[in-house]
């Protein structure tokens, strides 16, 4: 079986001001169904580009990424779209919810995009809900609810077309800690359950429920090792074993 997430030599560099900017530069990684990774580094050397490009949100500018099998370098943008929907579920730091949507319209979102009967949509939202402890908030808007339970909401919209994988990126960047651990703990538990985990974060203390830390710095992968709190240092001056950066 493929893995999930592929990347081989992939650079990417951005026009600016009449010069270029690399922002990854040559990033060989892989991801397999069921890992939980956190992708680490400081600010400024390629954290969100990478996560961008993981997420079929940009294309590198050389080298190749196959996400599910697939070749994102060959496909028009419809057909990533498609790919992308069906496969990826995005949770940012910022909830990007809609104001005017109550909690279960906001997970209910991407089924309606699908197509999806209306009951159910519904149905599949107050689940969700459920399953995140906040079913007795799905009518309220946003405004209505704290930053938690809105991340909350978040995550429940990224599950709504069950896909295999999920990419947050800072999800708990805008939480105090007791709610920024339950966030934690409802990753940890879609882990447990089979799903695929990309977390974007710089903060040691969210790292370490990973199972594998990837770290960058300069655009390239400076180690890649298992993680959790018993792991030693690692090495800044050896690749790890599932990318050489």
């Amino acid at each position: 079986m493929a893995a999930l997430i592929r990347l081989e030599g992939v650079t990417k560099a951005f026009p600016v001001a009449g010069d270029t900017y690399t922002a990854l530069r040559g990033i060989d990684l892989t991801v397999e169904r069921g890992e939980f990774v956190a992708v680490t580094g400081p600010s400024g050397h390629g954290k969100s580009t990478l996560m961008s490009l993981v997420g079929g949100l940009d294309r590198p500018t050389r080298g190749r990424y196959l996400l599910d099998g697939a070749d994102v370098g060959a496909l028009d943008d419809d057909t990533m779209a498609a790919v992308r929907s069906r496969t990826i579920g995005f949770v940012f730091q910022s909830f990007y919810l809609v104001p005017t949507l109550t909690a279960a319209e906001n997970v209910e979102l991407p089924l309606a995009y699908a197509r999806m009967p209306v009951a159910r949509r519904r149905q599949r939202a107050l689940d969700l809900l459920e399953w995140a402890g906040i079913a007795s908030h799905a009518r309220h808007r946003p405004i209505q609810l704290s930053g938690g339970q809105q991340q909350r909401v978040a995550i429940c919209r990224a599950l709504a077309m069950d896909p295999p994988l999920v990419l947050a990126d800072e999800p708990t960047g805008n939480l105090d800690s007791q709610a920024g651990a339950t966030i934690i703990e409802q990753l940890v538990q879609l882990n447990r359950a089979g799903r695929t985990l990309v977390l974007v974060t710089h903060d040691p203390a969210v790292a370490v429920h990973a199972r594998r830390e990837v770290h960058i710095r300069d655009g390239r992968v400076a180690w890649d090792r298992p993680s959790g709190p018993a792991d030693a240092p690692p090495d800044q001056g050896r690749g790890g074993g599932r990318a050489d950066g």
